[in-house]
C-alpha cells in the first residue's frame, strides 16, 4: 500500500502542478486588451474629424495634429461667442473601404488612456453607440452617445473609465421624444469616439488635450468557466481513480498478506516430522489445536504440554520470530480472515467466536489493525477476488489442522 500511496501523492502533485499552469494561462487569456491607438490596425481604421460651435453660431477654434501616430492631440481655443461653446475630436470607425462600420465593445468594461492639457481642464469621453429601435444611419444624432467627465493637466492624469457606467443626456431624450428612464444602451455596435471640452473649460485661451495609450479593457469570462470546468473534471478524475486504485491496491495487498501470512502461520506443517524436538512439536502442536479456546494463555499451554513459560516463549520467538500473545493473535485473525472469505453468511460476531474471541469490539480492533480494514470491509473486498480468495483458502491449513488433532 506504500507504493500506492507515493503512486497517488505523485499523480496528485503532477496534476496540481498541470491545474495551476492551465490557470496561469487560462486567467492570462481572460484578460483581454485592445489598443485603439495608432488608428490604422486588423482591417479597420479611425477616420479623424474635429467639431466645434461654428454651427450654432460661435467662433471656438480647434486643430488636429497628425492622427497617424500613437496619441490623439488638438489644440483649442474656446469663445464666449456661442451660447455654449465646445469643440471636440471624433475617432469614427471605419472599415478596409472607408465605410462606417460598427464594432463590438461588449466583452470590454473599462478605457484607460493617459490625459494631458494645459490649462488644467475637464473634459468629456462619448461612445457613440447604434441603437436598432431610434438610430437612423448616417444621422449621428439619432445614436446614443452615453459618456461621462475626466481631468487632465500638463503632466498628465491616467484615467479609466467604466463603459458600462456612462450616462445618456437628457437633452437627447428630449429630441427622440424617449421616456428618460430608458437610459440601457449596448456596447456591441459601437461606431465613434469624441473626446470633447466641458462647460468648465476656460475660454479665450489657447488650449491643447492630448491623450495617449488608449486602450480597451476586459474580461472574457469563457476561460474562467473552462478553467473551472477543468479544475472540476481533473479532482473528479482524480477521486474516481483514486477510489478504484485504492480498492484495487487494497485488495491485493489483502491477497498478498494472506499469502505471506498463511504459510508463516502455516503452523509449520503440524504432521511435526520434521521437529525432532518432542517437546518443540508438543507447545506446537497444542497452539494449533486450542487456538480457538477463548481462555487459552500462556498458562494454560504450559498446563497443557508440561515444558516451562521460558521453553514455550523460546520455542515461538526461534521459529516464528513473535511472542505468545502475537502468535496466538496471527493464528486467530488468519482463521477468521479464511472463514470471512469463504463463508458469507457467517455474522462477524459467530466468526470472531468461533476463533476465540469473546470480545467482538476488540476482535474488530485487532482485524484492523492486522488488515487494515474491518472484517465487514474485508470481506467485501473479499468477495471482488473472486478467484484469488479461494486461492488463498486452499494456502491456509489451519482448519485441516485443526479437524485432524
Amino acid at each position: 500500500m506504500q507504493e500506492f500511496y507515493r503512486k497517488a501523492l505523485l499523480t496528485l502533485i503532477l496534476l496540481v502542478v498541470a491545474d495551476a499552469l492551465l490557470a496561469v494561462f487560462f486567467i492570462h487569456q481572460s484578460y483581454l486588451s485592445l489598443t485603439l491607438l495608432p488608428g490604422h490596425r486588423d482591417g479597420v481604421r479611425w477616420h479623424y474629424s474635429t467639431y466645434s460651435d461654428i454651427a450654432t453660431g460661435g467662433s471656438s477654434a480647434v486643430r488636429l495634429h497628425d492622427p497617424t501616430r500613437e496619441r490623439m492631440r488638438f489644440d483649442f481655443r474656446l469663445t464666449d461667442q456661442a451660447q455654449f461653446p465646445f469643440v471636440s475630436t471624433q475617432l469614427d470607425l471605419d472599415d478596409t473601404k472607408g465605410r462606417p462600420a460598427l464594432m463590438n465593445w461588449s466583452k470590454y468594461r473599462t478605457v484607460t488612456f493617459l490625459a494631458r492639457c494645459a490649462p488644467a481642464n475637464s473634459m468629456i469621453m462619448v461612445v457613440s453607440t447604434f441603437d436598432a429601435k431610434v438610430t437612423k444611419p448616417g444621422k449621428p444624432e439619432t445614436f446614443r452617445s452615453p459618456g461621462t467627465y475626466f481631468s487632465c493637466n500638463e503632466q498628465g492624469v491616467p484615467v479609466s473609465l467604466d463603459l458600462t457606467k456612462l450616462t445618456l443626456p437628457d437633452w437627447w431624450f428630449d429630441a427622440m421624444k424617449l421616456d428618460l428612464s430608458d437610459r440601457s444602451y449596448s456596447l456591441d455596435k459601437v461606431s465613434k469616439i469624441v473626446i470633447g471640452t466641458s462647460s468648465n473649460t476656460r475660454r479665450n485661451v489657447d488650449s491643447f488635450f492630448e491623450a495617449s495609450e488608449l486602450t480597451l479593457r476586459g474580461r472574457d469570462q469563457r476561460y474562467i468557466v473552462a478553467l473551472a470546468v477543468i479544475i472540476i473534471a481533473s479532482c473528479a478524475g482524480f477521486g474516481i481513480w483514486f477510489f478504484l486504485a485504492h480498492s484495487r491496491a487494497l485488495v491485493a495487498s489483502l491477497n498478498s498478506k494472506l499469502k505471506k501470512d498463511l504459510p508463516l502461520v502455516a503452523y509449520r506443517q503440524l504432521t511435526l516430522e520434521p521437529y525432532k524436538d518432542k517437546e518443540k512439536a508438543s507447545v506446537l502442536r497444542f497452539i494449533a489445536t486450542n487456538y480457538t479456546n477463548t481462555d487459552l494463555d500462556l498458562d494454560g499451554v504450559v498446563a497443557g504440554t508440561g515444558a516451562n513459560r521460558n521453553k514455550v516463549n523460546e520455542v515461538l520467538k526461534t521459529e516464528l520470530g513473535l511472542t505468545f500473545t502475537s502468535y496466538l493473535n496471527k493464528l486467530r485473525l488468519t482463521e477468521a480472515a479464511r472463514l470471512l472469505t469463504e463463508k458469507n453468511s457467517a455474522a462477524v460476531a459467530e466468526i470472531a467466536y468461533s476463533v476465540g474471541y469473546a470480545n467482538v469490539s476488540y476482535f474488530n480492533k485487532l482485524f484492523k489493525d492486522e488488515y487494515g480494514c474491518t472484517p465487514k470491509a474485508f470481506r467485501t473486498l473479499a468477495s471482488q477476488q473472486g478467484e484469488p480468495a479461494e486461492s488463498c483458502s486452499d494456502e491456509s491449513p489451519a482448519a485441516e489442522n485443526r479437524h485432524s488433532a
